[in-house]
């Protein structure tokens, strides 16, 4: 049955990345499309993308107004990246003109005619540190199992997601590696049920979500993904985030300062769980829907069945893990 689980979730995962990147094309063609009439001052060629309601919004008189002015004062657009498209199905062009640089904004119907067209200011990326500056301790004690963790889709159905690019899932495991006391369905019988979470590292809190149920093995609730979670800024540009955790077992709250290997929660099966384990990423900002995942090194760790530690090191799907 779990094999069956993790086909449907791989399959799933590339259906999305399928779905991302037609989306991405429809847009970029419109774009290579408006780029082309606005260089040209082709006015007509610019309003044959717009919906009705583009159309009735900017008049003709007005449309080239306003990309005479655009011209006017930015030149010519020399080229642009590909977009972000945002859940809501809006789609951002970072855009270099001449004399600037601006973020286009698009929003296309069922029929890819623009329907929003909205030009900004160019916002800055916020930077996204390559690895884990910050020295970070795994976040509990005893032995668990890296049932998620890795640079590829094989090794990490986190991948896709820019903000859990480089997550980890740890399953709490037993002495002979087991990861619940026989074949029945309840969390306590889970053995990461229930133990403690730790702070990776000094920091503040940030965000904290506590009072999800925890659901029963095999169900999962996506619409509170990450179930009960605690988030803590470590450095300016590292957050870290530890979720799934146990109904009411969080025990800081925000604008708290933790330090390394302190309490903040119990392991649980709240969110989008389908049996206790602890999710834990590092990501750039506190904001997880803006958010870029930062590849995690833990300063030592054991791997079962190795005779030294690691430092500095990154552990990978299926290895079973402890603090020295």
């Amino acid at each position: 049955m779990k094999k069956i689980l993790y086909i449907l979730v791989f399959m799933v995962v590339i259906f999305q990345t399928i779905n991302i990147l037609a989306a991405d094309n429809r847009f970029e063609k419109v774009m290579s499309r408006l780029v082309k009439a606005i260089n040209e001052s082709n006015y007509p060629a610019i309003r044959q993308d717009f919906a009705p309601v583009m159309l009735e919004g900017l008049p003709e008189k007005e449309c080239q107004q306003f990309f005479a002015g655009l011209l006017t004062q930015f030149g010519k657009i020399q080229e642009f990246d590909k977009p972000t498209v945002a859940p809501s199905g809006e789609a951002v062009f970072v855009t270099r003109l001449e004399r600037g640089v601006l973020d286009v904004k698009i929003m296309l119907d069922d029929k890819d005619k623009i329907v929003g067209l909205l030009l900004l200011p160019h916002t800055p990326d916020i930077p996204v540190p390559d690895k884990t500056e910050t020295q970070l301790s795994l976040p509990f004690k005893g032995q668990w199992l890296v049932f998620w963790g890795g640079d590829t889709i094989e090794q990490n159905q986190h991948n896709p997601a820019p903000e859990q690019k480089y997550a980890f899932d740890f399953l709490g495991v037993n002495q002979n590696g087991k990861t619940r006391k026989g074949e029945s369905l309840t969390n306590e019988d889970y053995f990461a049920f229930g133990r403690e979470v730790l702070a990776p590292a000094h920091g503040e809190v940030t965000d904290v979500i506590n009072g999800v149920r925890d659901n029963v093995p095999g169900s999962m609730n996506p619409s509170l993904a990450l179930g009960n979670a605690v988030f803590i800024q470590h450095a300016k540009n590292e957050v870290s985030v530890l979720a799934h955790l146990k109904l009411n077992s969080v025990t800081v709250k925000v604008g708290d300062k933790v330090k390394r290997g302190q309490i903040i929660g119990l392991c649980g099966n709240s969110g989008n769980s389908s049996e206790p384990h602890l999710h834990f990423h590092v990501q750039n900002i506190p904001v997880i829907q803006e958010a870029r995942g930062i590849k995690c090194y833990f300063a030592k760790l054991i791997i079962k069945g190795e005779k030294e530690p690691k430092v500095n090191y990154s552990p990978v799907k299926d290895q079973i893990i402890s603090e020295p």
